[in-house]
């Protein structure tokens, strides 16, 4: 699943990237909808993000120092001869060579279109949040990058049942994480008017767990013919 949000000023893409590396793990764990591959259970809540990992450039995107280490870096992966070309950065958030966006990719299709929704209104409020902070010249912490590659893996290994890394790379109680998610975008989120949807959601999200949670309890409890009706929609599964 990919979330588009327009910001048409790369250097300003280039910050907001910066800005919501660190909250990546956070969202996948969040969407995690892939555990199983070829009928068997995988043991991780996001099997694709692993897939993906097979990519030559795939993951969490480094911290850049502006545009122009932007544009140089994705030039010398192109130069490489590793990758055909920039459309094979496969980094979790990036920006889009055909629209003036940032371009977050690090999620899980989801089962409900209502899970969707919640994902698109976190990202669009954390791309606002980090241009108000970038404007206002609020410090950026930094983690170091093996941090959030490791905080990426766990999300994806455990979704929302273990600890989650914050952007500064604690560990931290999966519900504290989201928590703290919120609180950092609930301007944003008022702004938009989506605070209301998107803390409801998400309370939902807590409770019923990821959608990688509901197919195992789907399949558990009915089967494979009830993982597929909660996958078409069929099923009573909450």
């Amino acid at each position: 699943m990919h979330v588009h949000v327009g910001v048409d000023d790369p250097t300003m893409g280039v910050a907001v990237l910066n800005r919501i590396r660190g909250w990546l793990p956070a969202l996948l764990a969040m969407s995690a909808n892939s555990p199983l591959w070829d009928g068997r259970d995988t043991g991780f809540a996001s099997w694709r993000t692993i897939v993906f990992g097979r990519w030559p450039v795939s993951g969490p995107p480094p911290h850049f120092d502006g545009p122009r280490d932007y544009e140089d870096r994705l030039g010398e992966l192109v130069t490489s001869g590793v990758i055909a070309d920039r459309r094979q950065v496969y980094w979790q958030a990036r920006l889009s060579d055909h629209y003036p966006t940032v371009e977050v990719r690090c999620l899980d299709v989801q089962l409900r279109a209502d899970g969707a929704v919640m994902l698109a209104g976190i990202v669009r409020a954390l791309v606002a949040t980090a241009i108000a902070e970038e404007k206002a010249g609020t410090p950026l912490p930094v983690a170091a990058p093996e941090l959030t590659q490791a905080a990426n893996w766990h999300a994806a290994r455990h979704g929302l049942n273990r600890t989650l890394l914050d952007p500064l790379g604690c560990p931290q109680r999966s519900g504290d994480v989201l928590y703290a998610l919120l609180r950092h975008i609930t301007p944003a989120l008022e702004e938009a008017g989506d605070l209301r949807d998107v803390s409801g959601l998400v309370h939902r999200l807590q409770q019923a767990g990821t959608p990688a949670d509901r197919q195992r309890r789907a399949l558990a409890e009915a089967g494979l013919p009830g993982l597929i009706d909660l996958v078409t929609g069929a099923g009573t599964f909450p």
